[in-house]
């Protein structure tokens, strides 16, 4: 009797649906180029793409180099950040959760971190690194009061939705009320951040905003697959050897930083988690969990979303939030009328 030692072959489907997610995310990349060329070269001094080329090679002259490193550069270099880290911890809540309205935004994690970052800035006027630490540990903490309300021998699905979007409604009570306690400048301070703005991302936090999304980026990445087995049900996860809940819990730790340092950095830029994933998931295919294509996605919607606050009303600049939210609402609107 012969014995075959050829390497059992990939099931077709696997690598088609590999190639679909390859297919997307490199064309949402492109996306992202593209739109980053044009965040480059729109504004009150045109710049050409290879004006823009020329400058990303230190060939352009001292003007174009000027507004490009120093002006619209890292206005766009946290437009990506922001939206890439808002689309990663929205495709893991919802995978976790199984439930597409369950992003950060929705079940409280932004609001909460938002709470804590107007109460920094009404009590002791707090930015810059001060802001960042202080919104992240608010959202660890209101996480954690989440997760507790929510569990009963485990971190339930529908129920940490609710207990989230109630949790989230006292955090907006929270906030209006730091609002009230302010002097008139901090206040409108406050509010600029509050709504989601790019406008003034200090460089400091921008750094860090980079290395903690390469870091935990990686980190969701390679904790994909087990996301993927989550999805089939807590009983499946278990039969293959994976402990639902202390997986769970770490994935959404993650999700927790990613958007924290999101909101951290530019406030909360409403929706963008909410729809990214669902949006790569419905073009790469409902059975994959694609986190790299989502992160894209959210990077394409924070970047089209900026170019028209900058320029859909001529001299008038509106809060990248407010496109967003404008987008995002009736989305959440549609997505409950459907039931899903």
């Amino acid at each position: 009797m012969s014995v075959s030692t050829r390497t059992p072959r990939r099931p077709r489907g696997t690598d088609a649906g590999l190639r679909r997610e390859l297919l997307v995310l490199a064309g949402a990349l492109v996306l992202v180029v593209v739109l980053a060329v044009a965040a480059l070269g729109l504004g009150e001094i045109a710049i050409s793409p290879g004006e823009v080329l020329a400058a990303l090679v230190g060939r352009a002259d001292r003007v174009t180099d000027f507004v490009i490193t120093e002006l619209r550069g890292p206005r766009l270099l946290a437009a990506v950040l922001v939206g890439a880290s808002l689309g990663t911890a929205g495709g893991i809540v919802q995978s976790v959760v199984r439930n597409p309205i369950a992003s950060p935004d929705v079940i409280g994690i932004t609001s909460g971190a938002s709470a804590s970052g107007i109460t920094a800035i009404a009590l002791f006027a707090a930015s810059g690194l001060t802001l960042f630490s202080v919104v992240v540990v608010g959202a660890v903490l209101v996480t954690v009061v989440i997760a507790a309300l929510s569990w009963r021998g485990g971190i339930g699905d529908n129920r940490l939705v609710l207990v989230g979007v109630g949790v989230a409604a006292i955090a907006v009570s929270v906030t209006g009320w730091m609002l009230t306690r302010g002097n008139v400048q901090d206040a409108a301070v406050a509010l600029v951040w509050l709504t989601g703005s790019l406008n003034a991302v200090d460089p400091t936090v921008l750094a860090v905003l980079a290395v903690a999304f390469v870091v935990l980026f990686v980190l969701a990445l390679l904790q994909s697959p087990r996301l993927g087995v989550l999805t089939l049900g807590d009983d499946v996860a278990a039969s293959l050897g994976l402990p639902p809940d202390r997986t769970k819990v770490l994935l959404v730790l993650t999700a927790v930083g990613l958007s924290a340092s999101a909101v951290a950095a530019a406030g909360p830029v409403s929706f963008v988690a909410l729809m990214a994933a669902p949006i790569a998931r419905r073009l790469v295919g409902r059975g994959r969990v694609a986190l790299a294509p989502a992160a894209a996605v959210g990077a394409v919607i924070v970047q089209a979303s900026d170019l028209v606050a900058q320029f859909a009303i001529p001299g008038v600049a509106v809060p990248v939030g407010v496109v967003t939210g404008i987008v995002g609402a009736p989305y959440l609107l549609w997505l409950i009328a459907r039931g899903r």
